[in-house]
């Protein structure tokens, strides 16, 4: 199954993304704003989820919150 982001766009390993929603974080100081870009994400096996760096933490991020970077 192919992972899209919230527009549809089909994710690849190496893109870049954008999150669209400011979200929470549990454990982090602090909230992942919304505009925050996430540049080189790898696929998971969920393909609702993807891995990917913010402000130098991996994190897992579902894809409905996410939209690809032209």
């Amino acid at each position: 199954m192919e992972t899209k982001d919230s527009n549809g766009n089909i994710l690849n390993e190496g893109d870049s993304v954008t999150v669209i929603k400011t979200l929470k974080v549990k454990g982090m100081a602090s909230d992942i704003k919304q505009g925050t870009a996430v540049k080189n994400i790898r696929l998971t096996d969920d393909p609702k989820a993807i891995e990917g760096k913010v402000n130098g933490t991996v994190l897992v991020l579902k894809t409905e919150f996410l939209k690809k970077k032209n």
